[in-house]
């Protein structure tokens, strides 16, 4: 499987932390809200989130590095 580095996601947002509601924006359409709610209610978000006034959000590089957990990139990929 090739390496696929996803921190440039982090160095194009210039924040230290994404509201989950940006999370659409921030991976580029990978990952909606709704899916991180879900993941987070399993137990399974990304590590680190925070709740300002009923908002959530998570620390950039905290989802950069579950991003990176549960990417799968074809070996004949290029």
């Amino acid at each position: 499987m090739k390496n696929v580095d996803l921190c440039v996601l982090a160095e194009n947002w210039k924040a230290p932390f994404v509201a989950r509601r940006e999370v659409y924006r921030f991976s580029g359409g990978i990952v909606t809200p709704r899916h991180l709610a879900n993941e987070d209610s399993r137990g399974s978000g990304p590590a680190g989130k925070i709740t300002v006034n009923g908002r959530v959000a998570y620390p950039t590089a905290s989802l950069v590095s579950w991003l990176e957990g549960r990417l799968k990139v074809p070996e004949d990929a290029e």
